[in-house]
């Protein structure tokens, strides 16, 4: 019984990859590196991948034991990529682990860091959040404008999927405003 149980398919697997997939189109747009500053870069990737894993995972947090056995099959999907896409890149067997135990202390981190600028719970705004753990890498901060703009995309994404439904979502479908949808939100808040 041990073995058949240690040995059986997730089921909620080929779900997490569809959700992951879709999560890593969103986050490769061009868009995020040519106007908001994201750097183009290992690091900018992962924070962008990172940022809209977040987003889904906060959004199954919310759907009890069924959401929160989704979410820990996505975020181990996303780990597993992480340690695929390191070996990809030539980092040796022996460092893999210990990058990859630090990457998920840094993802971990973002987690608390943007879920209490979100909920209102930090006295750090999303923006400050955003320039310390998204544009951390930057020699420069990006401008008040883009960070702005990406606090509102990160804020009306994290709106739509608290309306999108749990059953869309455990069968892989996930929805993203673009850049460019969230912008008519920013024009229209007050400065």
């Amino acid at each position: 019984m041990f073995l058949k149980k240690l040995f059986r398919r997730n089921p909620l697997k080929p779900i997490a990859d569809k959700l992951y997939d879709q999560i890593v189109a969103q986050a490769r747009k061009p868009v995020f590196y040519l106007e908001t500053d994201v750097p183009d870069t290992v690091d900018g990737r992962f924070e962008m991948v990172s940022l809209h894993c977040f987003l889904v995972l906060r959004r199954l947090k919310r759907e009890g034991e069924n959401g929160q056995e989704l979410a820990q099959t996505l975020f181990d999907r996303m780990f597993a990529d992480m340690d695929h896409s390191l070996r990809e890149i030539g980092v040796g067997d022996l460092s893999v682990g210990k990058r990859i135990k630090a990457m998920a202390q840094v993802f971990y981190g973002r987690i608390v860091a943007y879920g209490e600028a979100l909920d209102g719970e930090s006295e750090e705004t999303l923006e400050m959040a955003l320039a310390r753990n998204h544009y951390g890498t930057l020699d420069e901060p990006p401008s008040e404008e883009k960070l702005r703009r990406m606090a509102v995309y990160v804020r009306e994404n994290d709106a739509l999927l608290a309306g999108q439904s749990y059953t869309a979502l455990s069968t892989g479908d996930v929805r993203f405003l673009d850049l460019a949808e969230t912008d008519a939100t920013m024009r229209a808040e007050p400065r």
